[in-house]
């Protein structure tokens, strides 16, 4: 019986399941929305919200919890200085997750995880300006 016990296992041991939510937060936090499975945007709806509600404290063991966690220091800055201040009047309720159909290859659920009154300019803008660079380097 698995009474009490929280959260899926996705058949990864702990480390690799602690990497992988790890990497998909610090890729929600750059992009304020990622395309995944659903039992995957499920459960990391529970971490991000955890993540926002450090990013909220704001004190310097919070930063250093997170950073620790996440191991990305770029997104940990844009958590606490972006996030932080944009959810500090919101009660929970950080993410949404939304389905979006059935995978091609497997016909695994998939879904939308994005962040509540996500700024929409920055889906894509880095993806934006690297064809920028790269058009201009080969124009000149």
């Amino acid at each position: 019986m698995r009474h009490k016990k929280l959260g899926r296992r996705f058949s990864r041991d702990v480390g690799h399941r602690q990497a992988m939510f790890s990497n998909m937060v610090a890729a929600l936090i750059k992009h304020e929305q990622i395309v995944t499975t659903l039992p995957k945007a499920k459960d990391l709806k529970r971490v991000m919200d955890k993540y926002i509600t450090l990013a909220k404290r704001g004190d310097l063991n919070s930063r250093r919890l997170a950073a620790s966690r996440m191991r990305d220091e770029d997104m940990t800055k844009k958590l606490f200085d972006v996030l932080g201040p944009r959810y500090k009047n919101r009660n929970g309720g950080y993410t949404r997750v939304l389905k979006a159909g059935f995978r091609y290859g497997d016909s695994a659920p998939r879904a939308v995880i994005e962040l509540v009154d996500r700024d929409e300019s920055v889906k894509g803008a880095e993806d934006k300006a690297r064809h920028a660079e790269i058009v201009a380097a080969q124009e000149g």
